[in-house]
């Protein structure tokens, strides 16, 4: 991505947050360009980049200038953009301030603008490095690699995801929030459960009216937002706007309800056959253009592949997915997946006519 593609003549003053803004998450192995832009298209203002490691994009860097066998960095892939991706943040981990300050200072070379430092994954192989959720556990460190990215990319231009803490016998979500914010951090994201609960259990929708008040700056609601009516719940608990993850997954329209409900206007939660249809084919038409191939017999086999395991998770409150699963395992080519789906969507039809 160019410098020259992302900025304008004049460049964004402000990030859209608010209640008519939704966010799309940084969603590891999900929001690539191809679901960014189909989420954008469904009426998501922001969107993230899945978590780009600042050590990976450093060594990657310096990969490029030793010896030419070296394979290049997978964190490149996480990057890909085109000029109808913004506003777009990318989302780095780390838990080293320089790594995570030169990685900023790269991506600004490169147009990027916005930047998020996730403090909320839970995940083994990022916590073990001691990044992500694993911040949590020593606040002062936190602060210190939060501070090198909002040194770097300038007041206004940054913010942090955050859980309530690494488990509940130290709570630190509204002690370090009020640090991010002192800070420079222009919005924080609460994933109200502990690091340690991982995605069991419920959110917890008292701290998010807590820190909602303790902080001078935008809070974004992530955890729980299944549906459009969750990110409304969160509104009235203090959120200043809304970050859908699981719930932009299992249904990216969740955008577009999610605004006509704010609007007071009629759209249907569960969309219809031929919406559903024709979202998915808009999936995989965005995969298809804008995933890179690799050498093969089939071509693009990459996002294929993907799609082929996107399309369950759309389709999964309707019947004959166990069958559908079993035809797209043995799909070999977009015409086939075309092909499926067709016949798939025409058997629910015939099934509602019986």
């Amino acid at each position: 991505m160019s410098k020259e593609s992302l900025i304008k003549k004049e460049r964004l003053s402000a990030l859209p947050i608010g209640p008519d803004f939704p966010w799309l998450a940084p969603l590891a192995g999900f929001s690539d360009l191809p679901f960014r832009l189909l989420c954008r298209e469904q009426g998501a203002a922001v969107t993230c980049t899945e978590m780009v490691s600042a050590k990976g994009l450093i060594y990657g860097l310096r990969q490029k200038s030793g010896p030419a066998s070296r394979q290049p960095n997978g964190t490149e892939e996480l990057l890909a953009s085109t000029p109808e991706d913004v506003p777009l943040v990318v989302q780095l981990f780390g838990d080293d301030p320089e790594f995570v300050g030169a990685a900023v200072e790269e991506l600004q070379q490169r147009g990027f603008m916005y930047f998020d430092l996730n403090m909320g994954c839970s995940v083994p192989k990022v916590t073990k490095t001691g990044a992500g959720a694993a911040l949590l556990r020593e606040p002062e460190q936190a602060l210190a690699v939060a501070s090198a990215m909002l040194k770097k990319a300038g007041p206004g231009w940054a913010g942090c995801k955050i859980r309530l803490g690494w488990d509940s016998a130290a709570p630190v979500y509204l002690d370090l929030a009020k640090g991010l914010a002192d800070a420079g951090a222009a919005w924080i994201t609460l994933h109200p459960r502990y690091a340690r609960q991982g995605f069991s259990g419920s959110a917890d929708i008292t701290a998010l009216e807590k820190l909602a008040r303790a902080v001078p700056i935008p809070i974004l609601a992530s955890g729980d937002l299944f549906t459009a009516e969750d990110g409304l719940q969160r509104l009235e608990a203090g959120a200043a706007g809304v970050m859908f993850a699981r719930g932009a997954m299992n249904n990216p329209a969740v955008f577009r309800r999610y605004l006509a409900l704010r609007r007071a206007e009629e759209c249907p939660a569960i969309l219809s056959a031929r919406d559903l249809l024709a979202l998915i084919l808009r999936h995989a038409e965005l995969a298809r253009a804008l995933t890179p191939g690799r050498p093969g017999k089939k071509g693009y086999a990459p996002a294929l592949l993907k799609m082929r395991t996107v399309v369950p998770r759309y389709v999964r409150h309707l019947p004959g997915v166990k069958h559908l699963r079993q035809a797209l395992a043995r799909c070999e080519d977009w015409e086939d997946l075309r092909a499926i789906l067709r016949n798939y969507f025409s058997e629910q039809a015939q099934g509602r006519e019986e």
